[in-house]
């Protein structure tokens, strides 16, 4: 499999990495949409949402939970950010190992699409 976000995982392809641990990489976007905009990655390849399974459920709680250090890190726990998940094509899924995009650094309008 050639997935850019494995590669990225397992340090063969270099990007701005923001935190890091023995489960999941945070990394800067290279298209932002915002001023802060950066993806949550798993280290395991998973497809989407979709192919979550019972077993993912601690490895998901773990990313989630490193949320608000990575907000920390990035300047935005007093300021506010947003969390985006698009699963699969129709959604604006480009890659296809599961992310989160964490945007901030502007004011969002709700809705999005």
């Amino acid at each position: 499999m050639d997935c850019i976000f494995c590669r990225i995982a397992e340090g063969s392809v270099k990007s701005r990495t923001v935190y890091s641990d023995d489960r999941i990489v945070c990394f800067h976007d290279l298209q932002p949409q915002a001023p802060v905009h950066v993806l949550i990655i798993p280290r395991k390849h998973i497809t989407h949402l979709l192919d979550l399974s019972a077993e993912d459920s601690g490895l998901m709680g773990h990313l989630i939970a490193a949320i608000p250090q990575i907000a920390g890190i990035l300047g935005l726990k007093d300021k506010g950010f947003r969390i985006v998940n698009n699963c699969m094509e129709m959604a604006g899924q480009s890659v296809f190992h599961v992310h989160f995009h964490l945007l901030g650094g502007r004011s969002f309008r709700w809705p999005p699409g």
